[in-house]
């Protein structure tokens, strides 16, 4: 059957080139409901994405095990794996291929080890009271899956009925037709299988507005029958988190931060985005923050090539503002390459004074109810500080847990007075430990994009 997919393939363009466009354009009153259970495990999370290919010399599942307890002392608590499946040849980029190429849906890279080393990693990764999802690509295949040959309906055609790709770049790819039931409910067991056959624990959706939302909607809810799963959505639409997902990418606020960092935009326009959230994302949402992943690692550029010397800054922020912070593997050793993304290039692991503030703000939001994700962490209030919108300054509190954040997002030194009726009291300094006095009304200066954090005792 051939069928025309020209609205979908244009809305996605569209937000791949203006999301910050279609973000502005929510109505305060979209989606606003939601019927999602968050796993209980998930609300004082973060995200670690772990490239297998690169993560060790080796590219392996059994290489990449060792280094699980290094991860549980970074303070990792979900770690998202990039595809796990065969990679297509036919029409294949580069040597390697991408990792979104999937050959077949119900197995292993072989480059990667054995489905028995995968179900072990799995069983030490939650030994380690970590939890794992895999990365899931539902809305294409590769040219050589078997399904092109056993289910060639299953695919979009042209108009001579030739198999195409969903967007003319991605030309390694083909692209599936959601208009037929048969697939849908294949693509249901494949979900289920991994689940049931090696305990993982959901699943990132690559993607995931390409494919119809009724589906991801029935998949949740066939997979909660199994086990209570984490779904994060490749994508940023506020639906997403009516039924099927826990958490939705947030591409504005990764935009803001690289422009801030260019002088282009300041800390009024973060809190502009936040504010907006508020109103047009269910109260329950998670909100994934990050300064890098594969994609933009491999195609926009490492953190200090986009961000320079705010990088450490914007990184202490994405895990004090609402959300769940995400680090991509290598981050925590200063990362500073673009990782090939159809090429081995394992990553150069080195000490770094990232790991340390990472692990440090890691275990700090595992504590903290007023980090928590979604309805269970505190909200934000932002403390006008500056008139020329250099300076964010703000509050986070929830059950009796009190922490003030306070960031120059400039790159020049600036002097200011805070002032509001929450500030008073005992403070601890995360990264110094010494303890602070704060006022109603207090002076504050900062060099260039310098921050700091209290706790309140």
């Amino acid at each position: 059957m051939i069928l025309n997919k020209n609205i979908r393939l244009s809305i996605f363009i569209f937000l791949t080139v203006s999301a910050a466009f279609i973000f502005n354009g929510l109505s305060s009153d979209q989606n606003k409901n939601s019927v999602v259970q968050h796993p209980e495990w998930s609300y004082n999370k973060v995200i670690y994405e772990v490239n297998i290919r690169q993560f060790t010399p080796e590219g392996t599942f059994k290489a990449f095990q060792k280094h699980l307890p290094e991860l549980k002392d970074l303070g990792a608590g979900i770690l998202w794996l990039m595809p796990i499946n065969p990679i297509g040849e036919k029409n294949r980029k580069g040597t390697l291929g991408s990792y979104y190429s999937v050959k077949d849906y119900m197995t292993v890279n072989p480059d990667f080890g054995t489905l028995e080393e995968f179900k072990l990693l799995v069983k030490k990764i939650h030994e380690l009271g970590m939890y794992v999802i895999i990365d899931w690509v539902a809305n294409h295949t590769s040219w050589d899956n078997n399904l092109t040959v056993n289910h060639p309906d299953w695919f979009t055609k042209d108009s001579l009925g030739n198999f195409v790709p969903p967007v003319p770049d991605w030309s390694d790819v083909i692209d599936l037709n959601y208009d037929n039931k048969d697939l849908k409910k294949y693509m249901l067991d494949a979900l289920k299988f991994w689940v049931n056959e090696c305990d993982i624990d959901g699943y990132r959706c690559d993607v995931a507005g390409m494919v119809p939302t009724d589906f991801w909607n029935n998949a949740r809810a066939e997979l909660e029958k199994i086990k209570p799963v984490f779904m994060l959505a490749e994508w940023e639409s506020p639906g997403l988190h009516e039924k099927a997902f826990d958490m939705t990418y947030s591409w504005e606020l990764y935009n803001i931060f690289n422009s801030i960092a260019k002088g282009e935009k300041n800390s009024g326009d973060i809190i502009t985005s936040l504010k907006k959230e508020e109103e047009v994302y269910p109260d329950n949402a998670f909100r994934m923050r990050f300064t890098s992943n594969h994609d933009e690692n491999s195609w926009k550029g490492t953190v200090f090539e986009r961000l320079g010397s705010s990088a450490e800054t914007f990184a202490v922020l994405t895990c004090v503002i609402p959300g769940m912070p995400l680090i991509y593997n290598g981050q925590e050793a200063g990362l500073n390459k673009r990782l090939k993304f159809f090429e081995k290039d394992p990553i150069e692991w080195k000490y770094h004074k990232f790991r340390n503030l990472y692990q440090k703000l890691f275990h700090l939001k595992e504590k903290s109810p007023a980090l928590f994700n979604g309805e269970k962490g505190g909200g934000i209030i932002f403390i006008p500080s500056d008139p020329k919108n250099k300076v964010l300054s703000l509050i986070r509190e929830k059950a009796g847990n009190k922490i003030i954040g306070i960031f120059n997002l400039s790159p020049r030194a600036v002097t200011f007075q805070l002032k509001h009726d929450a500030l008073p009291g005992n403070y601890i300094n995360l990264f110094t430990n010494k303890i602070v006095k704060l006022r109603k009304e207090q002076d504050i200066s900062l060099k260039q994009w310098e921050y700091k954090l209290f706790i309140a005792e």
